[in-house]
């Protein structure tokens, strides 16, 4: 008897646990004996009793050729991915012109296009483009690679019909300030632009005017890019505003958006003619928070100084002085004294000594990431006092620096606070005292020259080993595998069970991963 109602108490409990994970095949049962297994049930579609909803959501976790298979499986899949495809990215050739309507009509819901074309193709057209803008009304972000076919009159009928339209990004186009202002004037909701290298723009006269709506422009590689001064020195919304390796002088650029009532609060200034004259003007947005000076030679401690006398809301700072010795410790102790929210400090080919390190560490008491690469005056007594002093220091990134294990060994009892320390290129830096410090620190990170693995912080504070495949170098192409130093036992284990992870560039990779992890913002 107790057997027997065992029995069925398990196969009750096996039937509510079918019917909860997997109706479909109770059905498949359920029929098979009402119709004697007959060939039409076992042919049934059950995804037909799926709603497309679910279909579409299913759709989402696969991958460009997987999703694009199952497109191919029937006339319902088709059309339910077609429906829910909301980004598009075509080879933006000139013979797909034809093939462009039926192309709109099954994917009639996309809100994010791509057109890429490369430079020995001809690009689709005008009308190619005014065709999908009619098709495609709600388009919220749009990217032009390349489609030098299209002009300032195919660009001014793209605007009319793309009102939602979010986001634009040009490069390697040939229309100029014509069509950047009929973007301008006829999406109002644009909020975000980015223009490289448009050519269109060298020898124009017209300007490009001003937004009601834009809070980030970026700008790269442009010969006549001062066009836009009208755009970034009156647009009242404007955030964020970035200019790379753009020719020219910007030093005038910059003292008009100075004089005026400037909201930014976000400037990168990389490979630029710009003086001491254009931080003077950039000092005066009072609002700024975040300043990058990348590659600027002709920027020196008079321009620092009036950025942190002015600039007392910044919070990241980044600075690479390519070696030319014109910031220094006099800039760094204004920095010091005057931008006490500092978080963020990215110093790159700039000889600071202990002296203004010292001071930063003191004052700027809010410092949570900080990275030193090539310097060539940062050794171990600078490394002590940033252990000593910088309580609130999470991440730390030494790189290219006359640093040695002594200095390093100060970090096992400073910055209570740090997670993760990474040194690369430091050659007097042996293998062993990372190993050293990963035991008198389990919680905290260490990534060195040669190791490998790479350490994460699982959510108890124990520190897992993730292992990956040795990355292939940017020289030569071959991949860079690190050597042992022969550190501790551990290390060596799994060296020899796993291999190495190839080096990666610190500033590229690791530091741009911290600053979207904190900020959303990035070193470029």
């Amino acid at each position: 008897m107790g057997q027997a109602t065992s029995s069925t108490a398990e196969s009750t409990g096996r039937e509510i646990d079918l019917r909860l994970t997997s109706p479909v095949i109770v059905a498949s049962r359920e029929e098979s004996m009402d119709s004697g297994n007959s060939p039409a049930a076992s042919d049934r579609d059950y995804t037909e009793d799926l709603p497309g909803e679910c279909l579409a959501h299913v759709f989402q976790y696969l991958g460009a050729g997987d999703r694009k298979r199952c497109s191919l499986v029937c006339k319902r899949w088709l059309f339910v991915d077609g429906q829910n495809r909301h980004r598009l990215s075509l080879d933006a050739r000139d013979e797909i012109f034809s093939f462009l309507p039926s192309m709109f009509d099954r994917f009639d819901s996309v809100t994010k296009l791509a057109l890429r074309c490369d430079r020995k193709s001809l690009s689709l057209s005008d009308e190619a483009l005014v065709m999908i803008s009619v098709r495609c009304s709600n388009l919220t972000r749009v990217k032009l690679r390349g489609c030098r076919e299209i002009t300032d009159l195919g660009m001014v009928e793209f605007a009319k019909n793309c009102g939602n339209l979010k986001k634009l990004s040009v490069g390697s186009c040939n229309f100029g300030a014509k069509g950047v202002n009929a973007m301008l004037e006829n999406c109002k909701l644009l909020e975000e632009l980015s223009v490289k290298r448009l050519r269109g723009i060298h020898e124009a006269p017209e300007l490009v005017c001003s937004s009601s709506s834009l809070r980030s422009v970026c700008l790269k590689e442009l010969v006549n890019g001062q066009v836009f001064e009208p755009l970034v020195a009156n647009t009242r919304t404007l955030k964020t505003l970035k200019i790379i390796r753009c020719l020219g002088d910007w030093d005038k650029v910059l003292k008009t958006i100075g004089e005026g009532d400037s909201s930014l609060s976000e400037i990168h200034l990389e490979r630029l003619q710009v003086s001491d004259f254009g931080l003077s003007a950039v000092s005066k947005c009072s609002k700024v928070e975040t300043l990058h000076i990348v590659k600027t030679p002709e920027c020196s401690n008079y321009g620092l100084i009036d950025v942190a006398e002015r600039c007392k809301l910044l919070r990241k700072l980044h600075i690479d002085g390519w070696r030319t010795n014109r910031i220094g410790d006099e800039g760094l102790m204004a920095v010091a004294k005057h931008c006490l929210n500092l978080q963020e400090l990215v110093l790159i080919g700039v000889n600071a000594t202990h002296m203004s390190l010292a001071a930063i560490a003191s004052n700027c008491q809010k410092l949570e990431r900080l990275a030193l690469c090539g310097s060539g005056t940062i050794g171990d007594t600078e490394i002590a006092c940033i252990a000593k002093k910088c309580g609130a220091l999470r991440k730390f990134c030494i790189k290219g620096c006359p640093v040695s294990d002594l200095g390093i060994e100060a970090l096992a009892v400073g910055c209570p606070n740090l997670v993760k320390l990474k040194v690369k290129k430091c050659k007097v830096v042996t293998g062993e005292i990372g190993e050293w410090l990963r035991e008198r620190r389990r919680t905290l990170v260490v990534c060195m020259d040669g190791d490998g693995s790479e350490a994460t912080v699982a959510p108890d504070g124990e520190v897992e080993t993730v292992m990956g495949e040795p990355r292939v170098g940017q020289a030569g192409g071959a991949a860079e595998v690190g050597s042992g130093n022969g550190g501790g036992s551990r290390l060596a284990m799994i060296r020899s069970k796993f291999g190495f992870l190839g080096g990666r560039n610190l500033i590229t990779c690791t530091f741009r991963r911290w600053s979207h992890n904190d900020n959303g913002t990035s070193y470029t």
